[in-house]
This record gives structure tokens, C-alpha cells and sequence, in this order.
């Protein structure tokens, strides 16, 4: 797939994208509808189908793509949902197809308000990177490190990079985008060229993750819901959470989670019994007790909540943006991260279509645009993580109190109200923004409460129960 040549005479447009994960891959995707040659830079050597690659540790663990971040990739990568789908992926409604324990009380499966895919990390990154590298002006260059951007503090030129045999050279792109993750080293480089470090926040409630892969009992591979036991961050103790995810090939994905003092066990008979004595309710165990392990238990502590605010700097490289973990990580427990990435992504996008490739200012423009979907999904991360002991220097802010004392009202309102449940869903799918939870009527039904009695257990349905035995 290739767009006509560049008219003779016409300068070669030319980006670089640091990094070949979801984000990255999504951003060459966009940038190609405006340059002729996008070199995506990696430090792995990525795999052909869908197997495990390195240094993505949370690609063991529970990741789900909300229908906000599912209709961004549709609309970056067409055809990719279908394909997803046909490869054994679920499409699964919210929250008729959710069973939810929150802080405030059991979920009622309400009718369809959004949607979630469900399926194996590997197998949604080599869906989407297949559709993606299957276009020849963008070039993966693989095993190779970043070594630095090239410029200075009024605008990025390039990149220094080493490949495997340790040779050295510079890539010179008309814009450079940082969408390494985790790992960044933005504020270094920015040092590096000159420029203050950003203002930066860290929310780490120390929370720790271990999952394995079962096999469903064969009535029970189809057509089976989410089942999520969350945590209370008000308890007074470790916050315990456990997640199971149907996945493709008649296959549960199971995540259980603790903050500091609560972690979860990495030994297979701890690991029931967490499920079943640790959580607020033992559902997750019962429905194990007729799967069978497929996978041994993988465990990570990378899960702390971190935001640079790098739209905040009162100067920014012309030619430079920074997108996905690599801007903001949060903790994988509310699946923000992969919808946030697709929709930082069409943010890009649309900035430039908007201002025009190689308008001075657009950079930043564009850091300012992708900060959007970022501070959603960060307040619903962070608006729980902050209430546990030593995950911020000093405590939640005045705000953070504020906001979450009215989420809480909000949801417990959710778990009897069909209404504020749409809602709540419309932001927590990242199809809508905050404001939506401010409207009068939604203010009026926070403050009258839940409008049907809770519900005394999980409203799996009886021949669900039977599925799962």
C-alpha cells in the first residue's frame, strides 16, 4: 500500500517514532498522511505473530481496549476490529456483559451503554502492527537504541541511534516522535538540549500484579462475562483486586493485585486462596475451581501511576512530541493505557491536518491536544491510587479528596441507577469527558442515591454458574 511518488523538486517529508509498541505503531500510522517516509526505531526485534516479545512486562497481565480507544484505532487502521474479531477476540458489551464488585457495592448488568475487546496483548499488537508495517513508506528499524535527539532547544532535527553491531548514525526527520513508554529518557534528552526538566507526578500505591492463563471449562468459553472483584482504597489496609478476562481460544486471563502489604502469591495454590480469602468476595476462586492452569504465574511490581506535563513547559522543541507511557503511565488495573495511546494518536493527527505540516508552533500545539485524553484517564487511575499509604509524598491533594468523595456518591448511585451507570461508562470507556458527570441532572441523582436496593451478590446468571463448573 503506497501513495503516489513526491512530485519532483518537492522536499522528502520525513518523521521518526521512537518505539514499536502499540503507541508508536499507531502514531506512524497517523503521520503517514502527511510524510512520505516514517521510520519507526525499536530496540527488540519484534515478532512475526502474536508472541511474546520483550520488555513489555504488563502484556502478561489483564489489558482490555475500551470502545473509546477501539474507534480510534478503527479509524487510524480500518478493518482492524474484524480482524481481531475473526483471530478469536471477544467484543464484550458494558455492563451487560460485566460483573463488577465495586467499593460501593455489586454492578447491575445494565443494558449496552459502550463495548470492550478482549483478547491476548500479543495477539492485538500483531493484529494491529501486521495491518500498520504492511505499508512501505514506513520502515521498522530494529535492535537499535536511541542515543539522543540531534538540534537544540528551539527545535529537534534528528536522532542519534546505535544499531546492534554498535555503528552509530544520525536520523535526520522533519518531526521526532517519543513514544518509547515507561523507559523514556524525554526529560533527560530535553536537559541534554538545553531545556528545563518538566513538572512531573508520581502515584505509586506499590501495587504489585501476578496472572496466569486457564483454560474455561468447555461450556464456558463462549459468551462469558468479566468478572471484577476491585478494591476499596478506603479500607484501612492493602488494597486487594482480582480481574478474569476471557480471552481468544476458550482461554481466562487472571490477574490478581495488592498494594503494599497485599501482594498477591506466585505459588499455584496461593494463588487460589488469595483469590479466595484476600478479595472482598470469592467469585474469581469459585469459577477457577473447574478451569485448568495453562501458563505458570507472572508477577510485576511496574504499575506506578506517572504523568510529565510536558504541555506545562513554557518552552517546547519545535519537531518533538512525546505520546503513551512515554507521557503518561498508569497503573494497568483500569485499561486506560492502550485507548489512551490510540487516541493521543488521532490527537496528532488531527492537529496537523488542522495547522499544517511544519507550522511553526504545531508541536506544541500537538503535546497540548494529546494532554486531553491523558488527564481523563489519569484523574480515574490516580482519583483511587492516591488513597493508599505512601503513594504520594504528601497525601491526596484537597482536589483529589474533592473529586473523589463525589465519584463515590457517583457510583455508588451507579450500582441502582441505569441512567448514572450510562454515564459513568461514558467516561470511564473514554468516549466522553468528565463534564458529563457534571451536569444538573446527573448532580440531582448523585445527591437522591441508588434508586434500586444493592444487590446481595454477583449477578452471574444461573446457567452461567453452571457454564463455569
Amino acid at each position: 500500500m503506497t501513495d503516489s511518488p513526491t512530485p519532483a523538486g518537492s522536499p522528502v517529508r520525513s518523521a521518526v517514532v521512537l518505539g514499536g509498541s502499540l503507541a508508536g505503531l499507531l502514531a506512524a500510522r497517523a503521520l503517514v498522511e502527511f510524510a512520505d517516509r516514517v521510520t519507526v526505531v525499536e530496540r527488540d526485534v519484534l515478532p512475526d505473530g502474536p508472541e511474546p516479545r520483550r520488555n513489555l512486562p504488563q502484556a502478561r497481565h489483564v489489558h482490555l481496549l475500551w470502545s473509546g480507544g477501539a474507534r480510534a484505532v478503527e479509524e487510524l487502521v480500518p478493518g482492524v476490529g474484524e480482524l481481531l474479531l475473526g483471530a478469536g477476540a471477544h467484543r464484550l458489551a458494558v455492563t451487560t456483559d460485566m460483573v463488577a464488585l465495586s467499593p460501593q457495592g455489586w454492578f447491575r448488568r445494565w443494558p449496552e451503554s459502550h463495548h470492550v475487546f478482549l483478547c491476548g496483548r500479543d495477539l492485538l499488537d500483531a493484529t494491529v502492527r501486521a495491518r500498520i508495517l504492511d505499508d512501505d513508506r514506513i520502515e521498522l528499524v530494529e535492535h537499535t537504541e536511541v542515543l539522543g535527539l540531534e538540534g537544540t532547544d528551539e527545535a529537534v532535527t534528528g536522532v542519534r541511534i546505535r544499531g546492534a553491531d554498535g555503528s552509530r548514525r544520525t536520523l535526520h526527520a522533519d518531526l521526532v516522535v517519543d513514544a518509547t513508554g515507561r523507559a523514556s529518557r524525554t526529560p533527560q534528552w530535553l536537559r541534554e538540549l538545553g531545556l528545563p526538566e518538566p513538572a512531573r507526578r508520581d502515584v505509586d500505591s506499590g501495587l504489585a500484579y501476578a496472572s496466569r492463563i486457564y483454560r474455561a471449562p468447555e461450556a464456558a468459553r463462549h459468551g462469558f462475562p468479566v468478572v471484577n472483584v476491585q478494591a476499596d482504597p478506603r479500607g484501612g489496609g492493602p488494597g486487594r483486586a482480582g480481574v478474569l478476562l476471557p480471552i481468544e481460544d476458550g482461554r481466562w486471563l487472571v490477574t490478581l493485585s495488592g498494594t503494599r502489604g497485599g501482594e498477591p502469591p506466585t505459588d499455584s495454590a496461593e494463588f487460589i486462596r488469595f483469590a479466595r480469602e484476600e478479595l472482598r468476595h470469592p467469585v474469581i476462586a469459585d469459577l477457577l475451581a473447574g478451569a485448568e492452569p495453562l501458563t505458570d504465574i507472572s508477577f510485576t511490581r511496574t504499575t506506578t501511576n506517572r504523568r510529565h506535563y510536558y504541555e506545562r513547559m513554557p518552552a517546547w522543541p519545535e519537531n518533538f512530541a512525546v505520546l503513551g507511557d512515554a507521557l503518561a503511565a498508569y497503573n494497568p488495573i483500569y485499561g486506560h493505557g492502550m485507548s489512551v495511546a490510540a487516541q493521543s494518536a488521532v490527537a496528532l493527527r488531527d492537529v496537523i491536518r488542522r495547522q499544517g505540516w511544519g507550522t511553526p508552533g504545531l508541536s506544541g500545539r500537538v503535546q497540548k491536544a494529546v494532554a486531553r485524553p491523558v488527564a481523563a484517564a489519569w484523574d480515574l487511575a490516580t482519583g483511587q491510587d492516591v488513597f493508599y499509604p505512601g503513594a504520594t509524598e504528601n497525601g491526596p491533594t484537597l482536589r483529589e479528596r474533592a473529586v473523589a468523595a463525589y465519584v463515590g456518591r457517583l457510583m455508588r448511585t451507579a450500582t441502582g441507577n441505569g441512567r448514572i451507570a450510562r454515564r459513568v461508562t461514558d467516561v470511564t470507556s473514554l468516549e466522553r469527558g468528565p463534564e458529563v458527570l457534571l451536569t444538573p441532572g446527573v448532580l440531582l441523582a448523585a445527591a437522591i442515591g441508588p434508586l434500586k436496593p444493592p444487590l446481595s451478590g454477583p449477578p452471574l446468571l444461573p446457567q452461567e454458574w453452571k457454564a463455569a463448573e
